[in-house]
């Protein structure tokens, strides 16, 4: 069950109703009786750390070895998927 924060329009009056997140009921204000409106605020999420931002991924280091690498495991990858393959059906 989450709780939601609800405000009266008629009396100003802020309350909490707590309900599952699949339901969406008409909450009635509890001093005047009126429909009150559902408030909604800023979320709790705090990102620390780093990988959150895209300058936390730029760096000089880390882009070249993985650009040559790729390009090294792609022409060794096609010889090594055949050989693993044959492997694969001597072993069965």
């Amino acid at each position: 069950m989450a709780r939601y924060d609800y405000r009266c329009p008629k009396c100003d009056t802020q309350f909490e109703v707590e309900h599952p997140m699949s339901e969406h009921p008409e909450v009635t204000c509890p001093a005047c009786g009126a429909v009150a409106n559902q408030v909604f605020g800023a979320s709790g999420i705090v990102f620390k750390g780093s990988g959150f931002y895209n300058t936390d991924q730029r760096g000089s280091k880390g882009a070249t070895p993985a650009t040559s690498s790729g390009k090294s495991d792609d022409s060794s990858g096609g010889s090594s998927t055949s050989s693993s393959k044959s492997s694969s059906s001597t072993s069965d």
